[in-house]
């Protein structure tokens, strides 16, 4: 269409006629520019109404666009025609700032963007995000529990539970299992053995593999031989024991011993002179609840007491009891404190 020869602004079109009305132009040109733009407004008027009709740089900026078509298919209908647009390209797009771009619900197939970003909002409803894209396959996973990778199936069908109070997650060489840690040495709270006929110390953890009973300055009142006892949730047991205690004098260097049933004893033969000075005694863990013992104690009127035997309780270990042999004497100086791991 060659009626873009024209300017927009009439003190400008005074080129030579037909394209223009320049001034003293003759009067035949008068009727060759006339006869011009009739034809360019016939033109022009066929290609919007049924022609093809090509515009560089549209712009809409009001009114209503009614009965039309594009691409066979009526614009604002509600069903879709033959010929509708199937396919949405971003090649080219304009960019709207600030603008909305789909309110309520986008239902689709598919919905690809290659640089989106989702700064607020949520999204529901979806099934569960398979492993391949970043999800952990399940909708569910135990609480509490330590996920393991699993390739690309679901995560929640590869769990390590917690299990027993003190585990820790130990590797095999192949994968992650819960199982019983490296306990810190824990110190009980010292007892002063100045009252009483027994001493308890209970609630020992059932991991704790080795106990030391621990003496300063410990006596009764009484003859009656010190001894320590073992228990568990049934309480103390007071027969079974294989115990044997030396005694080698410091002044004459002799040799005595004794042996007994009751308890691991800490002398030989009682005597309410006597005071431990100070020792231990250590129980450590045979397996199958059963509990070996060895110590030293440093004793004021006998010399050194080496002490030894083996005991196997009922259930799991928990108390450990320090008394006499008669169980009536009275303590009466000193302290006594335990160390369990």
């Amino acid at each position: 269409m060659a009626y873009t020869k024209y300017s927009l602004t009439p003190a400008n079109n005074t080129a030579t006629p037909p394209d223009g009305a320049p001034e003293g132009m003759l009067p035949s040109a008068v009727n060759d520019t006339m006869r011009d733009m009739m034809a360019q407004i016939r033109d022009c008027g066929d290609g919007i109404r049924d022609g093809t009709y090509t515009m560089t740089a549209p712009k809409i900026t009001g009114g209503t666009i009614t009965g039309a078509t594009i691409n066979n298919s009526a614009i604002g209908g509600t069903t879709t025609a033959a010929g509708a647009f199937s396919t949405l390209s971003s090649t080219g797009a304009t960019t709207f700032s600030g603008a909305t771009v789909v309110s309520g619900s986008l239902t689709a197939n598919t919905f690809s963007s290659s640089g989106a970003t989702i700064t607020g909002g949520s999204i529901s409803g979806i099934t569960d995000l398979a492993v391949a894209d970043g999800g952990t396959g399940a909708s569910s996973i135990t609480s509490n529990s330590v996920i393991l990778g699993n390739g690309s199936s679901a995560l929640s069908g590869n769990l390590v539970a917690p299990s027993t109070s003190g585990n820790v997650l130990t590797s095999n060489g192949t994968t992650w299992t819960s199982v019983a840690g490296a306990y810190p040495l824990t110190s009980g709270t010292a007892v002063a053995s100045t009252s009483g006929t027994s001493i308890d110390f209970t609630s020992i953890p059932s991991w704790v593999k080795r106990v030391t009973v621990m003496f300063d300055g410990v006596s009764t009142n009484g003859s009656s031989i010190m001894q320590i006892q073992l228990g568990d949730s049934g309480g103390v047991e007071t027969t079974s024991y294989s115990a044997m205690v030396s005694n080698v004098q410091t002044t004459s260097n002799t040799t005595r011993g004794a042996t007994a049933t009751s308890g691991f004893i800490l002398q030989h033969a009682g005597g309410s002179s006597e005071v431990i000075l100070g020792g231990a005694a250590v129980f450590s863990s045979f397996g199958s609840n059963s509990w070996v013992c060895y110590g030293a104690l440093y004793v004021d009127t006998s010399g050194l007491n080496t002490l030894s035997g083996i005991k196997t309780l009922s259930a799991t270990l928990d108390r450990v009891r320090i008394t006499t042999v008669n169980g009536t004497d009275t303590f009466d100086a000193g302290s006594i404190n335990i160390l369990y791991e």
